[in-house]
Order: C-alpha cells, then sequence, then structure tokens
C-alpha cells in the first residue's frame, strides 16, 4: 500500500520525520521549526510599505538583534504546511470534496460552511495572538524546544494538550464523542 494515501501515519514514523526535518532546519539554517515569525515579518514589510512610520521602533529593535523581517526559507515552510496539507488530503480521501463542515461542527454550531470558515478564521487568529505574546508558537515549543531539551518546552506540551482537551469539552462536552 502507499503510504501516501493513508489517512493517519504511525506516530514514530511521524516524529522521526519531524525529527530529521529539525536536523536539517540546524545544519542548513542553523534555526529551529517555527512558522509564525514569517507572519510576523509579512505584517512588519506590510506596515514597512503603508505606515513606515508606525513600524520604525519595531525595525530597529530587530536590526540591534541582527534581524530583519524578510521573507524566507519560514515561508516557504508556511506554504509546505498548506501545499503539504491539501495533497495529503486529496491523496489519502481523507475528506470528501462535498463536505465542507466535519460531523461534530455540524452537530454543535450547524451546517452553515461561513460559520465554519469564520471560526476556523477567528480560531486562527487567537492562536497567532497567544503565540506572538509566547513569543514562539506551539511547533517551536513542543517540537523544537522538546528537541532541544529546553525545560520550559517540556512544561508547555503537557500544559497545551491537556488545555487542548479541556477546551475541546467546554466546547462540545461528553456527547460530542458520539457525533464525530
Amino acid at each position: 500500500m502507499n503510504p501516501l494515501t493513508k489517512t493517519s501515519w504511525s506516530p514514530y514514523l511521524v516524529g522521526v520525520g519531524i525529527g530529521v526535518l529539525s536536523w536539517f532546519s540546524f545544519a542548513t539554517v542553523d534555526r529551529q521549526l517555527g512558522i509564525t515569525t514569517a507572519f510576523e515579518y509579512s505584517a512588519a514589510l506590510t506596515e514597512q510599505a503603508t505606515a513606515p512610520q508606525v513600524v520604525k521602533p519595531y525595525l530597529e529593535a530587530k536590526a540591534k538583534d541582527g534581524k530583519t523581517p524578510k521573507i524566507d526559507w519560514e515561508w516557504m515552510l508556511v506554504l509546505g504546511v498548506f501545499i503539504g496539507a491539501y495533497a495529503s488530503s486529496k491523496m489519502s480521501g481523507d475528506r470528501a470534496p462535498e463536505e465542507k463542515v466535519p460531523p461534530l461542527w455540524r452537530w454543535r454550531f450547524g451546517d452553515s460552511p461561513g460559520l465554519r470558515y469564520a471560526g476556523a478564521f477567528f480560531g486562527g487568529i487567537i492562536m497567532m495572538l497567544g503565540a506572538r505574546i509566547a513569543q514562539g508558537c506551539t511547533s517551536g515549543h513542543a517540537i523544537s524546544g522538546i528537541l532541544q531539551l529546553a525545560l520550559s518546552s517540556w512544561i508547555f506540551a503537557p500544559v497545551m494538550g491537556v488545555t487542548g482537551m479541556a477546551v475541546a469539552f467546554l466546547i462540545y462536552g461528553k456527547e460530542g464523542r458520539r457525533h464525530v
């Protein structure tokens, strides 16, 4: 069987793949994996083009740290995540093209694709805000930080998991399991 057509993979195999990708990242650009900086830099570059005086203090602070906002390899990682997720869903047949609203969401919030997309969009905004406040995203902490044996990441990852489960329980309740 072609592994690219499977709907799920072994977590051990995926872990090894992420580890190899992390090694490659450190070996080639001397940086850990993470994608939120790409969005931060894109916002800074957009603001620099539209309101340069507003972003000037930010750019000066970054320059002191030797960091200049730019479109670089991290944006290629972001692009790869989108393309990879799309290709995976198509090759595995994991999601039918006509299914715009997953069953669990439909059960809890109705079958409006617009509401589903708005929920995903605003959820993404909340996640990005949290990542910027924390100065790192979940992949930066839970993947790269753990690989580097950072204590803060070893604390963060289980707290993130428990918090995610608690929020899912608050949103869907015990009955949600029956509607998946």
